[in-house]
């Protein structure tokens, strides 16, 4: 599915299967051997100096998101970019391995796997940061007649159905499974990377729409600049906007990369995408990169601050228990009532008294 790892011929990957017919070649001091060889795990060679620029980019965009969490207080927010980050770091930093040691599967494979998936925490952080922005600064707290919160929620949950979707596939195109698994594997990829753009045009109409909101709400309240409060808020909407319209615009790159990757074939001739490892980290690394360093630029805490910036906390398990055990209560003592009536009785405290 990356572009380090190749697939069956007429596929768009980088993994080739070992077959009958392959050629067996004794590989170089880092375990490089040619794509169409026996054990190629590559298919062209990976450059070391790429992978370890890449891992301490995201090291270093990991470091300070973490610690921007922890000083504006939005952990609760923030752990899912982190989560996001983290994978890019530890793909990297697994590929920058690989790259010495080019015959070990497990690298390639589990390099592969992270890189093909932590884009969809950056997308679920988009989703989670808009719905907050919507519950914050719109009077309803709603947009379209669904709430902020609820918008939320529906589109994290898609979210996830796409992750899951791209795990499944993502497993399947294993080198060692056979060509017919990983075709597979592929097109169910490519289904949920499909899936998640549709999300994100989606989504994409409802930020539009909160933008025509917001404007008018400035415009009714005689606001000229951006850097005036409104209705007391701490007001830089737009630009926290613009970043995340930055952000799915950088994933939707990193999408459409994937799909003509797969979709295109081997034919070095007219598909060179799955030869050449500057396409992998200008069209997927680098855009992903990007999306991370703009949201340590233009954090969210820095404009979701105060009463209202978060959704209202739930109920713990021990309330929800409680309340539970009450709504029980009433109603085993509402049945009792209706009893004791038949029979002349009424409760009182619990007890049983006589109506005279």
């Amino acid at each position: 599915m990356s572009s380090t790892t190749s697939f069956p011929s007429g596929t768009a990957t980088s993994t080739s299967i070992s077959t009958p017919s392959c050629i067996r070649v004794t590989p170089d001091k880092n375990g490089y051997v040619p794509e169409w060889a026996c054990d190629s795990n590559y298919m062209y060679y990976p450059s070391f100096a790429a992978a370890i620029i890449f891992s301490v980019a995201f090291g270093l965009s990991l470091f300070l998101h973490i610690f921007q969490a922890i000083h504006y207080s939005k952990k609760k927010l923030c752990w899912v970019l982190i989560m996001g980050i983290s994978w890019e770091f530890a793909s990297f930093s697994l590929r920058a391995a690989g790259t010495r040691r080019q015959q070990n599967t497990p690298l390639a494979f589990s390099s592969q796997i992270l890189v093909l998936l932590a884009p969809m925490w950056v997308n679920a952080f988009v989703y989670m940061v808009l719905g907050r922005m919507i519950y914050f600064f719109t009077p309803t707290q709603q947009v379209f007649r669904i709430k902020g919160i609820k918008i939320a929620k529906i589109f994290v949950w898609l979210d996830v159905l796409s992750f899951l979707t791209q795990v499944g596939g993502g497993i399947l195109i294993e080198p060692s499974n056979s060509e017919k698994t990983q075709m597979m594997g592929i097109h169910i990829y490519m289904g949920g990377i499909g899936f998640q753009e549709l999300c994100i045009l989606l989504f994409t109409a409802i930020a539009v729409r909160f933008a025509i909101i917001m404007r008018r709400l400035e415009r009714s309240q005689g606001l000229t600049s951006s850097s005036q409060i409104l209705d007391g808020k701490p007001h830089n909407w737009r630009t926290l906007l613009y970043v995340l319209f930055a952000a799915l615009v950088l994933i939707t790159i990193r999408i459409i990369f994937r799909m003509v990757e797969f979709a295109s074939g081997l034919d070095a001739d007219k598909n060179p995408i799955p030869f050449h490892e500057a396409y992998f980290m200008a069209l997927d690394a680098l855009p992903m990169f990007i999306a991370g360093v703009l949201f340590n630029i233009v954090h969210p805490g820095r404009v979701l601050r105060g009463e209202g910036s978060e959704f209202p906390k739930g109920l713990s398990r021990k309330e929800k228990k409680e309340i539970k055990r009450a709504k029980k209560d009433g109603k085993r003592f509402a049945r009792e009532e209706k009893k004791a009536a038949r029979r002349g009785e009424r409760l009182v405290g619990g007890e049983r008294v006589e109506m005279v």
